[in-house]
């Protein structure tokens, strides 16, 4: 009877515990590139604040000019809503991507081009590097936490 006990009991443990899925290092860097790609993507096509407001995770945070933090989905919106943005454009391609262990967290990093457009219509470059945090989300989906 202990045995069957123990049996039973093993087997409930075995069929309760949390299977986890596995996904490789390898898929789990070419999400992370292509939410940067499609980022960009909707930076391009509906804006600089709707594409930071749609990729953000509820607690992201910018880092901008005079080292100034941004905090939350809302005010990165609302920043990027000024008037100064609204004829901006922004392009950025990664030059590097990598994952953590765990898939939970992913990075990268490369090189920006912002292009300002003046009240007569001067266009200005300026470049940089950037360097973005994903966080994976419940669905699956990539959400930056830090930019």
């Amino acid at each position: 009877m202990k045995k069957l006990i123990l049996l039973s009991l093993t087997m409930l443990v075995i069929g309760c515990s949390k299977k986890t899925e596995t996904v490789s290092p390898d898929a789990l860097k070419a999400e992370v590139a292509k939410a940067e790609d499609d980022f960009k993507n909707l930076s391009q096509s509906k804006g600089i604040a709707e594409a930071f407001y749609a990729y953000a995770d509820s607690n992201a945070v910018i880092k901008r000019e005079n080292d100034t933090l941004i905090q939350g989905k809302e005010n990165i919106k609302k920043y990027y809503s000024n008037p100064k943005f609204l004829k901006a454009t922004v392009t950025w391609k990664p030059d590097f991507v990598d994952v953590s262990a765990d898939g939970t967290l992913g990075y990268t990093y490369g090189k920006f081009v912002w292009t300002t457009t003046d009240s007569v219509g001067n266009k200005k470059d300026f470049k940089g590097r950037f360097h973005t945090v994903w966080k994976r989300q419940k669905d699956g989906s990539w959400k930056y936490v830090w930019d």
